[in-house]
């Protein structure tokens, strides 16, 4: 009797039992499954009854997979997404590619597209292996900047030598990240963002370090071997623009933020400012960007950082580690906080500037409006903040 509720439940236990190789013995040894994922087995094969939780639904999985039991499959499946977070989807992309499930491994890079910061922060970044990694990398929908994935790629690195008990040199990470490494769009970085990481790293060959330097500074740029595609939500070429016509000095900063409030007509993804330098020669700004939702006040993105002016009264970029999704006809706060000498600034300013296209003549239209309270006397008509870098 058990033979056969086995058997009509499971295609291999009915081979096993019934078919041309049957075993006629009365005992019958199942050594690669573990116990619990059995019963798990057994139970949903004779009641119907689903028994998993998160330490039995990857063995479960396994059981049903290999004993042809599809509902039961399904079941663990239907578990696996209903508990797919930022911080497991790397570790359930593994399992998901381990035990062919595409659904799962789809819904597993979704998720990873939408919060890629948050997934490669996770353990189970580390221990994934070459082709999973791979598989992540070749996708343009990340949402996260290049240097910061490129950093995340160095910590996997370090883990997969000691894997393979290779001592953690530039030489051996480059080794263990094989075709991973190709598939590091570095021409996307900042040359700063280059030249403090990776092109110190020792992990790039001085060939490639010296054919970046050369894409990031002179144009026309020659052709690298790395992709210079934008990923994700940057479709297309980074576009810019600039409120004010005039540029005057002097501008001082006391520890108060400039401000200035924003909507634009569609979707677009802010990846930076540019703002005003030292009107005393080239100098060292320290600054903190935000985005901040102007109705909720919440900080959508932010970034302490720095930059270094020349002394000219041209703008100086300064990017947020991620892009900034801001939706149309929404209110919007730019903010930076600088400290530094007095700078320039700019003056009669635009309260609509247009974008438009040299390619497909969209428009992207900004509308700037004054933000109340401290902005450090930062208005629509003059002031910091003069540009927004952004993707359409």
């Amino acid at each position: 009797a058990h033979r056969f509720v086995l058997a009509v439940g499971s295609a291999v236990f009915d081979a096993m039992f019934n078919g041309g190789m049957a075993t006629t013995s009365t005992e019958i040894e199942l050594p690669d499954v573990e116990p619990a994922a059995f019963l798990a087995l057994l139970k949903f094969l004779y009641s119907d009854e689903v028994q998993i939780g998160p330490e039995t639904v990857m063995t479960t999985l396994y059981t049903a997979k290999k004993y042809a039991v599809p509902a039961l499959e399904a079941h663990c499946v239907e578990f696996l997404k209903k508990h797919l977070r930022a911080d497991n989807a790397f570790m359930l992309l593994t399992q998901a590619r381990l035990f062919d499930e595409p659904q799962l491994a789809s819904l597993c890079l979704e998720s990873i597209d939408k919060n890629t910061a948050d997934a490669i922060a996770a353990e189970g970044f580390t221990d994934i292996d070459l082709d999973t990694l791979v598989a992540v990398l070749e996708r343009d929908t990340l949402g996260i900047r290049e240097v910061r994935l490129f950093n995340a790629v160095v910590r996997w690195s370090e883990a997969e030598c000691q894997r393979q008990q290779l001592q953690v040199t530039p030489e051996n990470k480059r080794k263990v990240l094989g075709k991973a490494l190709s598939l590091i769009r570095f021409p996307l970085m900042t040359i700063e963002e280059f030249a403090a990481g990776p092109a110190q790293s020792g992990i790039l060959v001085d060939r490639e370090v010296v054919s970046l330097f050369l894409h990031f500074t002179v144009n026309p740029k020659p052709r690298v071997e790395f992709i210079d595609r934008p990923r994700c939500c940057l479709r297309g070429k980074e576009c810019s623009i600039n409120r004010f016509q005039q540029v005057e000095s002097r501008w001082g900063y006391s520890g108060t933020s400039d401000r200035i409030r924003f909507s634009v007509n569609k979707r677009i993804f802010v990846v930076g400012f540019g703002l005003y330098g030292s009107i005393h020669g080239p100098t060292d700004y320290q600054v903190n960007i935000q985005i901040i939702h102007t109705d909720s006040n919440t900080v959508l993105g932010q970034n302490d950082t720095g930059f270094s002016c020349d002394g000219s009264a041209s703008t100086f970029r300064v990017m947020f580690k991620e892009p900034v999704e801001v939706l149309p006809n929404v209110n919007y706060t730019a903010c930076a906080t600088l400290k530094g000498p007095d700078s320039h600034y700019g003056t009669k300013g635009l309260r609509k500037v247009t974008h438009e296209s040299p390619t497909t003549g969209a428009k992207t239209c900004f509308t700037f409006c004054y933000a109340a309270g401290n902005n450090n006397g930062t208005s629509v008509e003059d002031g910091q903040i003069p540009e927004v870098i952004f993707y359409t």
